[in-house]
């Protein structure tokens, strides 16, 4: 998922608006999610990992 995606602000602007993002997270409440399985290793990168990155 992209970060820009999570990020983002809803703006509700009418009673529709928030029917439908009240519905929305209802139905996604519910689903069940896939377990994830890593092909790679990886690590926690640390404050200083991601200082030298930048």
């Amino acid at each position: 998922m992209a970060t820009k995606s999570i990020l983002k602000n809803i703006v509700i602007k009418n009673k529709k608006s928030c029917c439908s993002l009240i519905n929305a997270l209802e139905t996604a409440k519910g689903k069940i999610r896939k377990e994830v399985v890593f092909s790679r290793d990886y690590r926690t990168a640390t404050e200083d990992d991601i200082d030298k990155i930048f």
